[in-house]
């Protein structure tokens, strides 16, 4: 089955661009190796899609019913998306370039379900804002166990680096578990993948991605959107975590770039507004909003070959 292939490349994509942001506010703050972030990252990714990845895609098969090429169209699309923004060092949002594509084609085909396609992007709005909320309740509770357990215990390096590389696999799970939906759900169907296909082959493209063009993405949200020292990294990473892990169990994909950007956002808002780097920000916001009208662009070109060449 060839269409495979574009969902593998968009996978890639995912990998490059939002996969890393559960580890680089720990890797721009120096506390671990860009390396051992990446390796760690790739693992608990493909156990996170292969334990909870099912839910998510039921939720696209839902949205817009995929023949094998519109498949193909969709991931194409979303997957050029992503890597252009990834070129642009931008942390965006996979599932909005894949709902922008699936919606376009909806629309064409008149399979679009709107209902859907309505709480994908309620969670959309819920994201960002549900990680700066939970950084700062983590901010504040952490803040009073450490005092109380002593802060000369938790200011140490090795105990923050150990904190930070269990709250990034923790986050790298969740991603998988949330965003393998992404890569190849739209595959799942009559004669496509299994949901366990589908999962297994999703988080090995995510993987690679993050193991082969993750680094530029991952230090523009974390050192350049707000400067972050050892603690607040690991509350946002936390944070991020639990955010999106929320929304695997839910059943709706939504993306790790706005959840790390919304808790890195809590930690500048605890901080004061001044030390949110204004023009940073203002290029993340474009990338969102860019994101799923560039894909359905891109979707409706390839959309229009395939059906003068007599393939849909």
């Amino acid at each position: 089955m060839w269409q495979v292939i574009s969902g593998i490349f968009l996978g890639w994509s995912l990998g490059s661009n939002d996969a890393s942001n559960v580890f680089g506010t720990a890797v721009a703050s120096h506390m671990v190796r860009f390396w051992t972030a990446a390796i760690l990252c790739a693992i608990f990714v493909v156990l996170g899609a292969l334990a909870h990845g099912q839910e998510g895609i039921e939720t696209y098969r839902q949205m817009s019913p995929m023949t094998p090429n519109l498949a193909f169209i969709v991931s194409l699309a979303a997957g050029a998306t992503v890597t252009l923004m990834s070129y642009w060092k931008l942390p965006v949002s996979t599932s909005q370039a894949v709902v922008g594509a699936l919606v376009l084609v909806g629309a064409l085909g008149n399979t679009l379900d709107v209902s859907s396609l309505t709480k994908v992007v309620l969670c959309w709005i819920g994201t960002p804002i549900g990680a700066a909320l939970v950084t700062i309740i983590l901010y504040y509770t952490l803040g009073k166990l450490v005092n109380r357990i002593g802060p000369s215990l938790f200011s140490h390096d090795r105990w923050l680096r150990i904190g930070l590389l269990v709250a990034g696999s923790y986050g790298a799970y969740a991603l998988g578990a949330n965003n393998v939906a992404n890569v190849t759900g739209a595959y799942v169907g009559p004669d496509m993948l299994t949901p366990f296909t589908a999962c297994l082959i999703g988080s090995l493209a995510i993987a690679g991605g993050v193991l082969t063009y993750s680094r530029n993405v991952m230090m523009t949200v974390g050192k350049k959107l707000v400067q972050l020292d050892a603690f607040t990294a690991f509350v946002a990473i936390l944070a991020e975590a639990i955010t999106v892990h929320v929304y695997a169990l839910v059943g709706v994909p939504v993306s790790t770039s706005q959840a790390i950007v919304g808790a890195v956002l809590g930690v500048g808002i605890l901080k004061g507004a001044r030390t949110i780097n204004r023009q940073t920000l203002v290029r993340i916001l474009f990338g969102w909003t860019g994101t799923p009208l560039i894909s359905a662009a891109l979707t409706f070109a390839i959309y229009q070959i395939f059906s003068l060449t007599g393939n849909l």
